[in-house]
């Protein structure tokens, strides 16, 4: 690709910031509308978490397959292809006649999706090649996040009190009809020197084991927790012996690699689970409105705005450490404040909980990402940034799949806003405990140890790329 000037490179970040606009908004958005959405297409908690998981489970499984693809064939073209089926997709959504429709339009959503936030970040890694630069457009890219969590609940909550739950999907159609343009006209294409060859049947057992395990959670089905377990074996036997795998094993062989992905993981199913709980708290408990909901949750979307570039700032220059232990010390503080200390009947404590969550969710985001695409090769930059996307997308499902099922065994449907409260300690327990993970595995993989983990598998990287092709 070549040099860019200074100007054109931040037009580029502001594209790219686009894309992740409208997928962050669209999720934060739906969940402020979940309670009119049940009452209007007549479901139950498990459709509920359908609606979000349908969307998360087959945007994780395609991410690093859209990756791969578009370090082969063309970052900016897969880019492109991304934003005109979400758009589609939003569209779709907000004509869906049933809930079965409804998610039948989220899944198509996802692809386009799946197509966007991986390949984005590989523009940006490309882009901004050196690391206190990347640091800080990553940083940019975080505050995208906390963005979408200020507007979405209020946007979300002014459209589905004034317009209906369906408008809330109109908001992508302008912003993605704009960011196409944008992208064709200034974003220049890019692709690896030496793209990765295609692995059907490792992104087959992806699949399988995303969409049978969030199965076996949401409708607590051992048969699909079995074809789990079966799929998971059967990735770790048969990746490692292909030459150019979907999911190149040795990335985990770097601790603070495979510590983003277990900090995305724990760190995303601490926000969709806490998202989901207080969406529906607020309104089934509180009897607040859809708009009222969303600003209550204010203080825990700003925090995450201003925290964020601040993390992206504070990984450029002292590393990803301080943002991590800062992360999940008041991630815990938070799901400890609610399971422990019924936070939601005091108003002051609940929005102290609002507050630190707001915080710690904030600071993490950076060195996740940083930390899973620095020490890597420039060239496997899209699937790195694809396998820290699919760790945050596993995150979110899982996050839905256990709190909503940890909800709806403790929630009589004759009894559901009375029962709510009590139902809820077992769900921030398991929010607590996400965050203590955030805490005890960043602060494991971020010392001089790991960092020379990373070296040693950076190294074994690059060499596959200067040797000459066996076949």
């Amino acid at each position: 690709m070549p040099e860019l000037t200074h100007r054109r490179r931040l037009l580029v970040l502001a594209i790219c910031c686009m894309s992740l606009l409208i997928v962050s908004l669209d999720n934060t958005v739906l969940n402020v509308a979940l309670p009119s959405m049940r009452r209007e297409l007549r479901t139950d908690v498990a459709g509920m978490q359908w609606t979000i998981d349908a969307y998360t489970l087959v945007l994780a499984s395609l991410l690093m397959l859209a990756g791969s693809t578009a370090d082969r064939i063309g970052r900016r073209k897969v880019f492109l292809t991304g934003l005109a089926v979400f758009t589609t997709g939003s569209v779709l959504c907000s004509l869906a006649p049933s809930l079965e429709a409804l998610v039948a339009f989220r899944m198509v959503q996802a692809v386009g999706g799946s197509m966007l936030n991986p390949v984005a970040m590989s523009i940006i890694t490309n882009t901004f090649t050196e690391p206190r630069a990347r640091a800080r457009a990553i940083g940019v890219w975080g505050g995208v996040v906390g963005i979408s969590m200020a507007a979405g609940p209020l946007v979300g909550g002014v459209l589905t009190d004034s317009v209906g739950w369906r408008s809330i999907f109109w908001l992508n159609l302008p912003v993605g009809l704009l960011a196409l343009f944008l992208t064709f006209r200034y974003v220049p294409e890019s692709r690896a020197p030496r793209p990765r060859r295609v692995d059907p049947v490792g992104q087959l057992l992806v699949m399988v084991l995303l969409g049978s395990l969030t199965y076996a959670i949401i409708e607590t089905d051992p048969v699909f927790a079995a074809v789990a377990v079966v799929a998971l074996l059967a990735l770790l036997r048969y990746e490692p012996r292909r030459t150019e795998p979907l999911i190149d094993l040795r990335f985990f062989r770097s601790a603070p690699f495979s510590g983003a992905t277990v900090v995305a993981v724990s760190a995303f199913a601490a926000l969709s689970g806490f998202l989901f709980v207080n969406t529906l708290y607020l309104q089934d408990v509180r009897g607040l409105s859809a708009l009222d909901a969303g600003l209550y949750m204010l203080p825990m979307a700003a925090l995450t705005f201003v925290c964020a570039p601040l993390s992206g700032r504070l990984v450029g220059s002292r590393g990803p450490r301080l943002p991590l232990l800062v992360a999940g010390v008041t991630m815990t503080a938070s799901g400890v404040l609610f399971a422990a200390f019924e936070a939601e009947t005091s108003t002051p404590l609940l929005f102290t909980g609002y507050v630190l969550f707001g915080l710690g969710f904030g600071m993490v985001n950076a060195p996740i990402t940083d930390t899973a695409v620095s020490g890597m090769p420039r060239a496997q930059a899209g699937v790195a940034a694809a396998v820290a996307s699919t760790s945050r997308q596993i995150g979110q499902t899982l996050g839905v799949a256990v709190v909503g099922a940890v909800l709806a065994a403790g929630v009589s449907p004759d009894a559901h806003a009375t029962g709510f409260v009590a139902a809820s300690r077992p769900a921030w327990w398991v929010i607590a405990g996400c965050g203590l993970s955030v805490l005890l595995v960043g602060a494991a993989t971020s010392g001089a140890w790991a960092r020379g983990t990373a070296e040693r598998t950076a190294r074994r990287l690059e060499a596959p790329e200067t040797a000459p092709a066996t076949h």
